[in-house]
């Protein structure tokens, strides 16, 4: 799981045209679930971003107070990019989890945020919407948090990707001239037809 926290003076969603939630000070929360995230990924997550603590104290001290010690908002957004994983250039979301699962998975989310804290203050957009997000960033403050399993499942996957890459290159590859000789049919006449010795330079030598 993938989440961007960005700590803002306002926000809000709209969609359509319409604005259906809207933010004062606190938190926007852009969320990306993977295949792999369970229960306990997102509770790590719902920790993570409750006690965050981007916020000044009463006596300006940054990096004091989180969210909750502040009464702040919270504003939850499902974006399931965050799960992208670059092939050249091309965006490839397979690692994001399905829509059906995610939107229950999401509601979760929401629905574990609002149990730890003050259910009135934490908004969401709208799951599977093409949204417009309107984010005043107040600093910038921009933190980007990952849970445990998912840090380690992007690179092994990149590994794996970087393999089969070479594997295609490897069976797309042109054969060398030298390789074109040794799979060339060999002349009954050639001398190393009959020894049986692949490799053997000798016949390449001058008389």
């Amino acid at each position: 799981m993938k989440a961007i926290v960005q700590r803002v003076a306002q926000a809000s969603v709209t969609v359509g045209g319409e604005q259906i939630s809207s933010i004062g000070r606190g938190l926007c929360v852009l969320l990306g679930i993977s295949l792999e995230d369970t229960q306990r990924e997102l509770e790590h997550m719902v920790r993570k971003i409750l006690n965050l603590r981007v916020f000044e104290d009463e006596s300006g001290k940054h990096w004091s107070k989180s969210v909750m010690d502040k009464q702040y908002e919270v504003l939850c957004v499902s974006q399931f990019t965050l799960q992208c994983i670059l092939k050249g250039n091309k965006p490839d979301y397979h690692m994001a989890m399905p829509t059906e699962q995610a939107e229950s998975f999401y509601n979760n989310f929401l629905e574990q945020l609002r149990k730890a804290y003050k259910p009135e203050l934490i908004k969401d957009g709208k799951f599977g919407a093409y949204m417009q997000v309107h984010i005043q960033n107040d600093g910038p403050v921009t933190i980007e948090l990952e849970s445990p399993a998912a840090a380690v499942d992007p690179k092994q996957l990149t590994k794996l990707e970087k393999q089969q890459q070479r594997k295609e290159k490897t069976r797309t590859k042109v054969p060398s001239e030298s390789s074109r000789e040794r799979n060339a049919p060999r002349n009954k006449d050639d001398p190393s037809a009959s020894s049986g010795a692949e490799g053997d330079v000798s016949s390449e030598r001058e008389p």
